[in-house]
């Protein structure tokens, strides 16, 4: 069976549910594997045009599997040193395509996001958080660094070095108000509520224009590796101009500002 479930309950909005409730949704390769492959053809769906990425039951992620962490593919012939290597290889590759893709990602964090699942939030582009979530660095407890999956990269640049330091050093957790409060989700709201308001945030997404969210979604994360204020503000006129160029999307505005209505961009 698959242990990730994908819907679309709402026009133009795909639902992927790691769906592993027993086991906290934890990051298995049997779940892991899936996923990736389930990103990467979402990607490609040019009807879906946001993501919300979710877990079952009361848990968000969990991290390592602790009962079984299942078979890495495409390992024959390899030693133990090679296999991790291609295991953690399968995981990041989970964080680089969600990074990667065409669309906007909310994560819905329902529950505990403990280790790599703290970093699979932390890799989404938005983050909804239920009053029950909360956020563990959990590797530092199990004797292992905190430093995984992009975690040490992400969430310096996400609160600020003071906190990353802070929460990564002591793997204390962090509950969803203080995960509001510093500004790593964007918002909390009971769990009843939680899928209904990534969809609120999904609707408004939607009726913007396509490729000026798509290429807002690149220049932001493009920031985060930008060498400079300089080379960065080039990149960003060159894609507001291919957008003002290539569309009538700003002429669509100006016309429904004059005649009292909400404009509809489509790009063309």
């Amino acid at each position: 069976m698959s242990f990730i479930e994908i819907e679309k309950p709402r026009p133009h909005v795909t639902l992927v549910t790691l769906n592993r409730p027993e086991r906290m949704n934890a990051m298995a390769f049997d779940v892991m594997i899936p996923l990736r492959d389930a990103l990467r053809e979402i990607s490609l769906d040019n009807e879906c045009r946001v993501v919300v990425l979710t877990g079952a039951g009361h848990g968000f992620c969990s991290g390592a599997d602790l009962i079984g962490g299942g078979m890495v593919p495409n390992i024959d012939g390899l030693q133990r040193t090679s296999i991790a290597r291609r295991a953690m290889k399968v995981l990041d590759d989970v964080i680089l395509a969600l990074r990667d893709m065409h669309q906007p990602v909310i994560a819905a964090v329902n529950g505990a996001a403990i280790g790599g699942g703290f970093c699979l939030a932390a890799a989404a582009d938005l983050r909804i958080a239920s009053d029950a979530a909360y956020f563990r660095a959990a590797g530092i407890n199990n004797g292992l660094t905190s430093t995984e999956l992009g975690i040490s990269y992400l969430l310096p640049r996400q609160i600020g070095f003071a906190r990353a330091f802070d929460i990564l050093l002591t793997g204390r957790d962090v509950d969803a108000e203080e995960a509001e409060r510093i500004g790593f989700v964007s918002q909390v709201v009971t769990g009843e509520r939680l899928l209904e308001r990534c969809y609120e945030l999904a609707a408004g997404i939607i009726a913007f224009s396509q490729i000026g969210v798509e290429l807002t979604k690149q220049l932001l994360w493009a920031s985060f590796d930008a060498g400079g204020l300089h080379a960065h503000m080039n990149h960003e006129g060159n894609a507001q101009l291919y957008v003002r160029m290539t569309t009538g999307n700003f002429d669509e505005k100006i016309a429904a500002w004059k005649e009292g209505r909400t404009p509809v961009y489509t790009d063309e």
